[in-house]
């Protein structure tokens, strides 16, 4: 299936985001971008934007919904340095999209709240873990969460392109983003019921980009 037939297939279900199709594909397009340059996606949000974060990068870092199976040449050199162990991990291991949750790290987030400032965590983050031709993905519902747009800050500063996914309303970060999704509603878990399909979407598209798919 052409990747973009996915944008067809989320607007058939929710009619309400089809005024969101060209913010879909352009946001697509700069990640297939980075990807295709070996670049990786940071992710941010906070409560169930967060979970949002982690959820996405399951569907990345492993297949979703088609089989994602190694290069050969991959598989033989792990079989020269252990034939048993090389063929188990080339009959399991699946081809990844390279995505971090900036919330999942406890300690690191925590030491740098309680030595520094809480709200740039996220920023720090990026500060470390981002370079050019990476994507920071940046969920907020309002758009104006302060420590996603301190991180917005910092990726737009190393030359990253920053993606928004938000509400309908205008923002600070749709403001300051590449390109902005946004969902139809204002009321924070409606919001989020939109961000979920959004999400899926993307991750849809690229899987059939960069590992072929079927479904």
């Amino acid at each position: 299936m052409n990747p973009l037939k996915q944008v067809d297939i989320l607007i058939k279900r929710y009619p309400e985001l089809a005024y969101q199709r060209d913010n879909i594909i352009a946001a697509y397009n700069i990640m297939e971008k980075s990807y295709s340059n070996k670049g990786k996606l940071l992710i941010a949000g906070n409560g169930g934007s967060a979970a949002d974060a982690e959820h996405i990068v399951g569907e990345l870092m492993k297949g979703f919904e088609n089989p994602r199976k190694l290069d050969t040449d991959y598989i033989k050199r792990m079989e020269a340095i252990d034939i048993e162990m090389g063929k188990v991990l080339g009959d399991n291991l699946q081809g990844g999209l390279p995505a971090i949750a900036l919330d999942g790290h406890l300690s690191l987030s925590t030491a740098y709240m309680n030595d520094c400032e809480p709200l740039l965590c996220f920023a720090q983050q990026v500060n470390g873990f981002g370079k050019e031709n990476d994507v920071f993905l940046a969920i907020s519902t309002s758009g104006n969460s302060k420590n996603i747009l301190y991180a917005a800050t910092v990726a737009k500063a190393k030359g990253m392109k920053v993606i928004g996914l938000t509400g309908v309303n205008d923002s600070k970060l749709s403001d300051m983003a590449d390109v902005t999704i946004r969902s139809s509603e204002k009321r924070t878990y409606m919001i989020q019921e939109h961000h979920l399909p959004i999400y899926h979407c993307l991750c849809l598209m690229l899987e059939e980009k960069f590992f072929g798919g079927n479904n």
